[in-house]
């Protein structure tokens, strides 16, 4: 009789690892946001254009080794162009002024991630910054375009260092499967952003855009 009260003292373990380790995978809510209007407690601010989120503000050094629809890809994987693990911790930047929705480790095939919601004219759009080495924001956080959001990584230890970059035209969706056939919701990041690069910056002969040559302007504050 002596195993029973020993079975029942374990019971909270063995129900912690068949019942609550699957939901470990399952991303928390944003807390900025709520229903499916989106109603912020705290808008973003609008932004004044996208820079790239790495080399910024023109992605120099950097290549999309596999860019959004290659293998039903949901963004684009940037590496640095000396290959290998040469760019573990190197600095990851917003590409716009915008809001910090989520700032967490989602572990399995994500690792640390940021997200990030903006304001455009067209209404909000959101970027996610995955496989993080180091977080250097919080949730509720406004940012400036071009602030470091954390360094690139490798999802603890999962793939060879890279950024896991997506642009959502949907805000607040499930983290997602990071590839997919259909994709309503997600779209070009690359093609994105060179549409709509911030406008006193000249574009340049290979359409990436050109570097800024004065500061962003900061985004406008609540009075």
């Amino acid at each position: 009789m002596r195993i029973l009260p020993a079975v029942v003292c374990c019971l909270p373990f063995l129900v912690a690892a068949v019942v609550v380790r699957p939901f470990a995978w399952t991303p928390p809510e944003l807390p900025s946001m709520a229903g499916p209007g989106l109603d912020l407690r705290v808008q973003p601010p609008r932004v004044d254009g996208f820079d790239f989120p790495v080399g910024a503000p023109d992605a120099a050094g950097y290549l999309d080794a596999q860019p959004f629809g290659r293998n039903h890809h949901l963004g684009s994987d940037w590496n640095a162009v000396t290959g290998g693990a040469t760019d573990l911790g190197d600095p990851v930047y917003v590409v716009a002024h915008g809001l910090v929705a989520y700032a967490g480790d989602l572990a399995g095939g994500w690792g640390r991630v940021v997200r990030v919601v903006h304001q455009t004219d067209a209404g909000l759009v959101e970027t996610v910054y995955a496989h993080l080495d180091r977080i250097d924001v919080e949730a509720g956080q406004l940012l400036h375009r071009g602030d470091p959001v954390g360094t690139i990584g490798d999802a603890h230890g999962v793939y060879i260092p890279h950024l896991h970059f997506e642009l959502r035209t949907q805000v607040g969706m499930d983290i997602g499967p990071g590839y997919a056939e259909n994709t309503d919701g997600w779209t070009d990041p690359t093609a994105y952003i060179n549409a709509h690069r911030p406008r006193a910056a000249p574009r340049s002969p290979d359409g990436r855009g050109a570097a800024r040559t004065t500061p962003s302007p900061p985004p406008p504050t609540a009075r």
